[in-house]
């Protein structure tokens, strides 16, 4: 079968036409299912945005979220809409909802969203701060409000609550995808793996060239990455290609013999097709 991948399209900085003419240009291949790997919009057009899709490309859509997707809601409320919208719509397939799907006899898929989990690179003295921090409902509740309310301020302030939940996020991340390997290495010799943020530094690419440890914290879930390779060390005889995004970079990595991660790369309005899969 064939798989179409497209990550980062943020369908929100585009008019309904435009996105009408992108969903084209995914059914175009021809493909047998599309899996987006997270960033399609924001929460309150998250809904209208994959209905769009769903209009325009005629198979299976599965997609997983990214941080863009919570951006002026709630991480809860986000997910329990998508949920909804899987139930009433079942070409749509939140991934990390839908369970291990069979594409093949010999390949499996599988999906969870991931988290920056403020882990890899140097976490404790960068100076990144990102909208994520103001924007998504639970982050937002780890701010002191006087930098909530100035984000300017924010520099200046202790990030370890932001990190503490950062990296719980991450740990349920890697916590509900180990289940989620083990049943699909059981069961194909092939496995894709599809979440949005790279879970290993070797796969945070930006221009061409990995992030700096400044960016890493942000860009990157450890946690995640520690239950992929421990997937890919228990089962040396499967192999797992991980589809990911959000650092807009685009790249390859080879983290084992059997464990490989390709970072999609992206551009704010110029959605495009990353690459169509041939899946034996």
């Amino acid at each position: 079968m064939r798989l179409a991948w497209a990550t980062d399209i943020h369908l929100d900085f585009l008019d309904d036409g435009r996105v009408r003419r992108f969903a084209a240009e995914l059914a175009a291949p021809q493909a047998d299912a599309l899996v987006l790997s997270g960033d399609l919009s924001h929460a309150e057009t998250l809904e209208h945005h994959l209905r769009l899709l769903a209009q325009g490309v005629p198979g299976p859509i599965y997609f997983v979220l990214g941080n863009h997707d919570y951006y002026g809601s709630s991480v809860a409320a986000v997910r329990a809409a998508v949920l909804d919208l899987g139930a009433r719509r079942p070409r749509l397939s939140w991934l990390p909802a839908a369970g291990v799907v069979r594409l093949t006899d010999r390949t499996g898929l599988i999906g969870c969203d991931g988290w920056a989990d403020a882990r890899i690179g140097k976490p404790d003295s960068t100076p990144v701060v990102l909208n994520d921090f103001f924007h998504i409902e639970e982050l937002a509740d780890t701010i002191d409000p006087v930098a909530r309310a100035d984000p300017r301020r924010f520099r200046g302030t202790s990030r370890s609550r932001l990190h503490a939940e950062l990296r719980a996020r991450g740990d349920a991340e890697a916590a509900a995808l180990r289940p989620l390997l083990r049943d699909a290495l059981r069961e194909f010799a092939e496995v894709v793996v599809v979440t949005h943020v790279p879970p290993f530094a070797e796969a945070c690419w930006h221009e061409g060239r990995h992030s700096d440890d400044d960016w890493q914290p942000y860009f990157t879930c450890a946690a995640v990455g520690e239950a992929l390779r421990e997937a890919a060390v228990t089962w040396p005889d499967r192999r797992l290609t991980v589809l990911c995004g959000h650092t807009h970079g685009a790249g390859e990595a080879q983290i084992l013999a059997n464990l490989t991660v390709l970072t999609g790369g992206a551009e704010y309005r110029r959605p495009a097709l990353q690459r169509v899969l041939d899946v034996a």
